[in-house]
C-alpha cells in the first residue's frame, strides 16, 4: 500500500499531466515551438508514471472486489476459490507497482528525462590519469549504446598515448539524466600502468561532471552578455592542427563561465557546440544555487554532487569496482570493458529511494 504522501504526489502528477494535455492543444502554445517542445517532453516523461498509477488504482479496485467476493460468496465454493486466486495474483501486481511508483516519485525528479552533457577530466596521475579518463569515456559510450541512447562528441583534449586530459560529450535518450546523475564525482583507479616496467600498482584519478542539458526556454542568453573569441585549434602536445581560426571560446560575462571548443574544423559547428555547453553550465550553476537554497539543511544522501567527492574505485588487479556510497562491489570487466552499468545504476537508485523514503 502506497503511503498517503506518495499517493497525494501521484495525484498531483496526474493533474499536471491533464493540464499539459490541455496546454499542448491551445493555440498560444502551438504558436511557440520552443515552449511546445518543452511541454511535450514533460508530458512524455510523466506518461509512464501516470499510466502506472492508473493501473495501480484499477488493481486496487479489483483487489477489494475480489477480496470481498472471497469472503461473502458462501454458496459457490468455486467462485470463492477463483476470487482468492485473483486476490493473490493482484497482490503481486500491486507490490510491483508499489516499488515502481515509489521510485517514480522519490527518484525521478523533473530532470529525470533530460539529456546530459558529461565532462570527464584527468586528475592526479599524469598520463595514467588521462588513460583512465579515456576508459571512463568509452565505458559511458558503451553503456549508452546498450540503452539505445545517442552519444555526440563535443570536445576533447587527447594525449599522445590515447587518453584524454579532458573530454566533453552529450548523451541523449530516454531517462538519461535519471540513470547517469549518480556518476558525478571523483573516480579512482588502481592498476599497473602501461608505462610501469616494475609492475607496481599506481593510483590515479579522474573527475566526472554530469550536467542536465536545458531546453531553450529554460534559460535566456543575451548576446550582449557573451564575449566570443576565435583561435587556431591544437592537438596533442599543443601543436596547431589547422591554419584557420576554427576554435571558439565563449565567455559569459555575468558569471565568468568560459567554454572553449575545437573539436570540429568548422567554426560554425564549434560555435554551436560551445553555445550548448555554455548554456548547460550556466543552467547547472543556477540550478545548484536554487537547490542550495531549498536544501540548506541537508545534502542529497546519495552524494553531494561535488566533483571532488570520491564516489568509486576501479581496482584492476582484483577485477573489482567499489561504489563507496553504497559499499557494494561489482565486476570490473563487465562494467569497464562492456559498459554493463545496469546493476550498479539500479543499486544506486534503490539506495537513493530508500534514504528518501526514510526522510519522509
Amino acid at each position: 500500500m502506497l503511503p498517503p504522501l506518495i499517493q497525494k504526489k501521484l495525484e498531483q502528477v496526474t493533474s499536471r499531466y491533464a493540464e499539459l494535455e490541455q496546454l499542448l492543444a491551445s493555440p498560444a502554445v502551438l504558436g511557440q515551438p520552443g515552449v511546445y517542445k518543452s511541454y511535450s517532453k514533460e508530458l512524455g516523461s510523466l506518461s509512464r508514471t501516470v499510466s502506472k498509477f492508473n493501473e495501480y488504482v484499477r488493481f486496487q479496485k479489483e483487489f477489494s472486489e475480489n477480496e470481498e467476493l472471497s469472503r461473502t460468496s458462501t454458496e459457490d465454493a468455486a467462485l470463492r476459490q477463483m476470487a482468492k486466486e485473483e486476490v493473490a495474483r493482484i497482490d503481486v501486481e500491486l507490490t510491483r507497482l508499489d516499488e515502481e511508483l515509489l521510485e517514480a516519485v522519490l527518484v525521478e525528479d523533473k530532470d529525470a528525462s533530460r539529456d546530459v552533457i558529461l565532462e570527464i577530466r584527468a586528475g592526479v596521475g599524469g598520463d595514467e590519469a588521462a588513460l583512465f579518463a579515456g576508459d571512463l569515456f568509452r565505458m559511458y559510450a558503451k553503456f549508452a549504446e546498450r540503452q539505445g541512447w545517442k552519444v555526440e562528441m563535443m570536445d576533447a583534449s587527447p594525449t599522445d598515448l590515447g587518453g584524454f586530459k579532458e573530454v566533453i560529450f552529450g548523451i541523449s535518450g530516454d531517462f538519461v539524466h535519471r540513470d547517469l546523475r549518480y556518476e558525478m564525482g571523483g573516480h579512482r583507479v588502481q592498476r599497473v600502468p602501461r608505462t610501469e616496467s616494475s609492475g607496481r600498482i599506481h593510483t590515479s584519478a579522474a573527475t566526472v561532471a554530469v550536467l542536465s542539458e536545458p531546453e531553450e526556454v529554460d534559460i535566456d542568453l543575451k548576446d550582449s552578455d557573451i564575449r566570443m573569441d576565435f583561435y587556431r585549434s591544437s592537438g596533442p602536445g599543443g601543436q596547431n592542427v589547422n591554419k584557420t581560426s576554427s576554435a571558439v571560446r565563449l565567455t559569459h560575462l555575468p558569471t565568468g563561465i568560459v567554454v572553449a571548443i575545437q573539436e570540429e574544423s568548422s567554426q560554425h559547428k564549434n560555435r554551436a557546440r560551445a553555445m550548448r555547453v555554455l548554456r548547460t553550465r550556466i543552467f547547472d550553476l543556477y540550478e545548484n544555487q536554487r537547490k542550495e537554497k531549498e536544501q540548506s539543511t541537508r545534502r542529497n544522501q546519495i552524494g553531494s554532487g561535488d566533483r571532488s567527492q570520491r564516489i568509486r574505485t576501479y581496482n584492476f588487479p582484483q577485477n573489482r569496482v567499489t561504489d563507496h556510497r553504497i559499499n557494494e562491489n561489482f565486476n570490473l570487466e563487465r562494467i569497464v570493458q562492456e559498459g554493463d552499468l545496469e546493476a550498479l545504476v539500479k543499486a544506486l537508485r534503490r539506495h537513493d529511494r530508500d534514504l528518501r523514503m526514510k526522510e519522509l
